[in-house]
């Protein structure tokens, strides 16, 4: 699958495939190249080769949890924009995310305020 010149490009990490089924159905409504894996190993390796405007991580996953992967693809990709979705709203989560460098957080249960994030301005935190 390629991208269209100019269509944002979203990589989606989430162990659950019905789950990713769902969030991209809810990203590509947006006209957005939806990208997919399953474990944070795999995504450090698809945001080298992809580049994606965006990544959606989960944050509980098989291997690799989801704030390491977005720590390591920060590391080495500073501008690397990655909102953690995730089923887990207690309230350490979205502190844990943010000092792990995402630069958003989304309760699954919230799926539909993604288009709207993707569309804004570029986050910076």
């Amino acid at each position: 699958m390629t991208s269209a010149p100019g269509q944002r490009v979203v990589l989606v990490v989430e162990d659950n495939a019905s789950m990713r089924a769902l969030i991209r159905s809810v990203v590509s409504e947006s006209g957005s190249a939806v990208y997919e894996c399953q474990d944070g190993e795999t995504a450090i390796g698809l945001y080298d080769e992809l580049h994606p405007d965006w990544v959606l991580m989960d944050i509980r996953m098989g291997g690799m949890d989801g704030i390491a992967a977005t720590r390591a693809i920060r590391q080495t990709n500073p501008d690397a924009r990655v909102i953690i979705v995730t089923d887990h709203g207690d309230p350490q989560s979205p502190g844990a995310a943010m000092a792990g460098g995402a630069t958003g957080f989304v309760l699954k249960e919230n799926l539909l305020e993604l288009p709207a994030l993707l569309a804004g301005a570029r986050g910076d935190g």
